[in-house]
Formats: structure tokens, C-alpha cells, sequence
């Protein structure tokens, strides 16, 4: 979600912005500190829920304004990594891989801020029935989403040992494990719609339809982990 005006874009993209520079010695850098700030984001949700249980209006409002804030500079870093990439790397990662990778982290940033948009623009009540399992899957996202900021905090490292030795395996290890996480997310996934479906009826239709999405949006971001880390497997297989 582009929710930076012209002028702010304009002004995060000068010559003289610092992560300009970074990009100048290295595409790993800005897609870093990107990553962390889309980290920062996700981050946020188990407060909003936490919140939602509480019936915090305030403390609900309050998370998705921080979320919004992290999704729009996440935006900025974005636009900056896109504008200042150099068309020819002098590394064996292509341009395009990076820009890919650059898409599944923001995809992230923006199903976050979509959740919380969701939870602010009506009144959710969590269902009993789905209460446990939303808090693991919730669990499980984090989980995830911190695997694969990990992975991308290795890729200096990676450039400083050719894409070899015991840093590879390290990485390969981190793929792996985000990869069991996501097919636990898609066990937890099956059951927690499985349990909504059981009290559909119970529940305001708008409600459920809202219920089924959120859960659809959490399954996103784990699946953008997932993609991140097919993303870094193809960078190591080249």
C-alpha cells in the first residue's frame, strides 16, 4: 500500500538520503533495514489482539496507527531500494531477485496493516471457539516472520564468504526451518477455519466473512515467509 505522497517520496529519495548511500555499497543493507521495519510491523499484531480481547478501543486504535506509520515507512524504504538499485550488480544476485524479494517483504507490511484496518473499522468480537487457535496461529506468524528476518540479516555474510561455506549451511538450515513452520501454519490454518466453519452460523454473517479473511490475511504472511525463503535458496543455487 502506496500511502506516501509525491513530496514525501520525493524527499526520501534524494542523492543524500543515508540508505541511498548504503544501496550504493550494497543492495543487502536497504533490504535489511526494510525488512526489520517490516518486521517492526508484524510485530504489532499480537497487541492488537491482545487488545481486541480486552475491548482496548483506545490501545487497539492506538497499535494500528503504529502499524500504519511502520507499513507507510516501509513504503518509503521500498521506493528509495527500487529508485537508487543499480542496473548491474557486481555480485551473484540478479537485480530482479532482489526486487522479488523486496516485494514479498513489503506483501507482509501491507497484510499487517490490512488486519488492523479490519479490527479498527468495526466492532470484532473473537469467537470462543477460535480463541486458542488464533493465538497459535498468531504465535506460529511470528515465529515465521522472525525465521526470515534472520535470513536476510545473514545475506552480508553470505557475500563476504562467496555464497559458500559453513555460512551457507547456516542459511540452508534457516530455509528448512521456515519451511516446517509454514506447514505447521497450514495445519493450524486447516483447523482453526475447520472451527469457525462449526459456529458460522452462530455469528453475524458480515462477522464470520471478516473472521474468514483475517485468517486468510495471517496465512498471506506466512506464505510470504515461505516465498522469501524460496527467494534465498534460488540466490544460493546460482
Amino acid at each position: 500500500m502506496d500511502h506516501a505522497t509525491s513530496k514525501e517520496v520525493k524527499m526520501a529519495i534524494k542523492s543524500t538520503s543515508p540508505l541511498a548511500g548504503l544501496l550504493r555499497k550494497s543492495p543487502f543493507k536497504p533490504l535489511q533495514e526494510h525488512m526489520r521495519t517490516v518486521f517492526s510491523c508484524v510485530c504489532l499484531l499480537p497487541q492488537m489482539f491482545d487488545a481486541l480481547y480486552n475491548d482496548d478501543n483506545r490501545q487497539l486504535e492506538e497499535t494500528a496507527g503504529q502499524i500504519a506509520r511502520l507499513e507507510t515507512e516501509a513504503d518509503k524504504l521500498k521506493s528509495i531500494f527500487r529508485l537508487h538499485m543499480p542496473k548491474t550488480l557486481f555480485m551473484p544476485v540478479d537485480r530482479r531477485d532482489l526486487l522479488t524479494l523486496l516485494r514479498d517483504q513489503d506483501a507482509i507490511a501491507d497484510d499487517a496493516e490490512k488486519i488492523s484496518q479490519i479490527l479498527t473499522s468495526r466492532e470484532m468480537r473473537v469467537p470462543d471457539e477460535i480463541k486458542d487457535l488464533l493465538d497459535e496461529l498468531l504465535e506460529g506468524v511470528m515465529e515465521i516472520c522472525g525465521e526470515a528476518k534472520l535470513m536476510i540479516e545473514e545475506l552480508d555474510e553470505l557475500v563476504q564468504v562467496g555464497f559458500g561455506g559453513k555460512e551457507y549451511d547456516k542459511v540452508i538450515r534457516m530455509i528448512a526451518g521456515v519451511r516446517r513452520s509454514e506447514h505447521n501454519i497450514d495445519n493450524i490454518l486447516h483447523r482453526i477455519k475447520r472451527a469457525l466453519f462449526r459456529v458460522e452460523e452462530k455469528l453475524p454473517p458480515v462477522s464470520a466473512m471478516f473472521w474468514y479473511q483475517i485468517i486468510d490475511l495471517l496465512g498471506n504472511i506466512s506464505n510470504q515467509a515461505e516465498n522469501m525463503s524460496d527467494r534465498l535458496l534460488l540466490f544460493l543455487s546460482k
